[in-house]
């Protein structure tokens, strides 16, 4: 159980026919929360999607920082900062973990922390620690998915599911149907269960390697 109880709200998984659907819409999402003054911390894969949101931002004049493996000096420290009020964090998944996100005086009164995942990873546990970081220690926050059929993910595991469905809701610019999330999650078991099979691999051949040697 929680130290404290959690009071964050996971919001509706939006995904979208394409990534620049997507990226169009994450954008307009911090927007919205920075014009309230709330706080958001963006969450990307890779360091090229934290550089191409950064530009996206930027030409929307809205001041953020980036934290990626490029910006990695002081992350600490910039990490501990993002629960200031309007502030703009966009970092790779591995940016600033373990560092506590506390909120300044005034934020929580806003709905605290906002998290946004832009795209999912190989293992569910990383999207959840992502999650984790609004609403901790009993503070208010909330967290949203927005992804696209043309993310690595189900092109890389469920790649005919994801071509169909581009077919079939191609020109649509509005967030497709719920139901459509059953393709990541499909796509998130295959890798997780591959990559489960890989060190299971390693491991007989490490052991098999160990009987072989002399003694």
């Amino acid at each position: 159980p929680t130290n404290k109880p959690i009071q964050r709200v996971e919001l509706p998984t939006w995904v979208f026919v394409t990534e620049q659907l997507k990226w169009e819409a994450v954008a307009d999402e911090i927007a919205q929360m920075h014009k309230v003054g709330r706080p958001v911390l963006v969450g990307t894969r890779s360091i090229e999607a934290s550089e191409y949101l950064s530009r996206m931002l930027t030409d929307r004049k809205l001041e953020h920082q980036v934290l990626n493996a490029v910006h990695h000096k002081d992350e600490a420290q910039i990490v501990s900062k993002a629960g200031q009020r309007g502030a703009i964090m966009v970092a790779t998944n591995m940016a600033g973990r373990g560092t506590d996100i506390k909120l300044a005086r005034d934020v929580a009164e806003l709905g605290g922390l906002h998290v946004i995942l832009t795209e999912r990873h190989a293992a569910r546990r990383i999207d959840r620690q992502l999650f984790g970081r609004a609403g901790r220690q009993g503070d208010p926050g909330s967290a949203r998915e927005i992804n696209s059929l043309e993310d690595e993910l189900v092109l890389k595991h469920a790649p005919r599911l994801a071509a169909t469905l581009r077919r079939r809701f191609a020109g649509r610019t509005t967030p497709l149907p719920g139901w459509v999330r059953s393709v990541f999650n499909k796509a998130q078991r295959r890798a997780q269960n591959k990559a489960f099979h890989s060190r299971a691999q390693v491991l007989r051949h490490e052991e098999d390697l160990d009987r072989s040697l002399p003694r």
